[in-house]
């Protein structure tokens, strides 16, 4: 009796005329997608900028793209540089071989250059864009199912896919280890969802959990799989990976919420110069100017008085009689002493 089993498709692309239609490609872009629309959405949330999140993947797609190849041509080099074969392979993207690892690590720095060119920390937007990432890694795995790739051992269970004779592999019916990944990263999107908004992750712990997560279900997925793969102490290299990099996400994790608790209040400034802190600058801007303004006026009240004290000093004849007493009916002398003494001055400058 046959047993159940998933069916993989009998060509991994369909050709429209002249141009290939593959399912790889197909996924990777769908997967990118969703990542972009659902980060954009969790960002408006955080008090960010509609069209930010699209704008800064801009620059972190093609690097990530780039470092995933990268990794998976590095670590599987013999693939593409043993003895008969042909190292054009290794450029051929659309035929499979992306490595997680190389594709978040290389896309890191385009998305810290997209964030330096906006004004705005890289962490926020790593915590945007985190269940987002998880939920393209699902869309994207199964591109490894058009391409027959990524199986386990072999088993009679249910749910097993079906793989055909090819290079490097044989007819069968093998644990479909694309899927579990897949479903794994969906549970992961879920899982950074909810502690996001259970506990207020900032300052790039969501990201942090997100890769911490992953890593923990790759660990025991990659065990699994029976490809191709170099080996350190008999365990597969990119179960190593997966430990050390889980590592690194949880000290992360532990140190950000000691050092840094909360979540960031100010996610994205006007693209003139910032939101709050622009206004904040304007408000320091005008009060400075208040007070010189103020400052001002006080000087010139203090030059009148000064002006107004030594005025009955140097004044000439006719403002001298107020100088001792207000003139009245009772300062007549005040008065008329005054001009006398003031009159002998001429002559002693003619003497």
């Amino acid at each position: 009796m046959d047993i159940a089993y998933i069916p993989s498709p009998s060509t991994g692309v369909i050709h429209l005329g002249p141009i290939p239609l593959r399912g790889y490609a197909f996924c990777i872009i769908i997967g990118v997608f969703v990542a972009v629309w659902l980060g954009n959405k969790r960002w408006i949330a955080r008090g960010g900028k509609p069209g930010t999140v699209a704008d800064i993947a801009v620059w972190a797609v093609p690097f990530g793209l780039i470092g995933g190849r990268l990794y998976h041509v590095i670590t599987d080099y013999q693939l593409y540089f043993g003895e008969g074969r042909n190292w054009v392979d290794a450029f051929k993207i659309w035929e499979g071989g992306l490595g997680i690892w190389g594709a978040i690590a290389l896309g890191a720095v385009g998305a810290w250059i997209g964030c330096r060119l906006r004004g705005i920390p890289l962490p926020a937007w790593a915590d945007a864009l985190a269940p987002g990432i998880a939920l393209a890694q699902a869309i994207g795995r199964w591109g490894n199912w058009f391409n027959q790739e990524l199986y386990g051992r072999a088993t009679d269970l249910p749910w097993a896919v079906e793989i055909s004779a090819g290079p490097n592999r044989d007819a069968g019916t093998y644990h479909p280890t694309f899927l579990y990944e897949s479903l794994w990263c969906i549970g992961v999107a879920v899982l950074v969802i909810w502690a996001d908004r259970r506990f207020k992750l900032g300052h790039g712990r969501a990201f942090a959990l997100y890769v911490a997560a992953y890593c923990v279900g790759r660990g025991w997925i990659e065990y699994m799989r029976v490809d191709e793969a170099h080996h350190i102490l008999g365990v597969r290299l990119n179960v190593w990976t997966s430990i050390a990099v889980f590592v690194l996400a949880v000290v992360y994790f532990v140190l950000s919420a000691k050092l840094r608790p909360g979540r960031e209040e100010v996610v994205e400034p006007d693209r003139s110069g910032g939101g709050d802190g622009k206004d904040k600058a304007e408000a320091d801007d005008k009060a400075k100017a208040d007070d010189k303004a103020k400052a001002e006026v006080d000087d010139k009240a203090q030059a009148a008085v000064e002006a107004a004290d030594a005025g009955p000093k140097d004044s000439a004849p006719a403002l001298a009689p107020r100088t001792d007493t207000t003139v009245a009916q009772g300062a007549v002398k005040a008065d008329l002493r005054k001009p006398a003494v003031d009159a002998e001055a001429p002559e002693a400058d003619k003497s």
